[in-house]
């Protein structure tokens, strides 16, 4: 299987990251020091997104691992 220079996993997680940057900044700038809790709200989607992506990206790679073992196991 040929590995695509392109990984979706690490340009969701950038973006994901760099949204959520932004709309901390935003919130400040509009609602002042209203926009703490919403901050908070924020910060923490990030942290879930983050792990999320990490634990998807951690099953992506056992499979493949996986499935890479069991070819190797079938040319013995």
């Amino acid at each position: 299987m040929a590995k695509s220079a392109f990984d979706t996993l690490r340009a969701l997680a950038i973006a994901s990251q760099a949204l959520g940057f932004i709309l901390i900044i935003t919130l400040e700038t509009v609602m002042g020091d209203a926009a703490r809790p919403w901050q908070g709200w924020t910060l923490a989607a990030m942290v879930v997104a983050a792990l999320w992506i990490a634990l998807v990206r951690l099953y992506r790679r056992n499979r493949e691992r996986k499935a890479r073992l069991r070819g190797l196991g079938d040319d013995d």
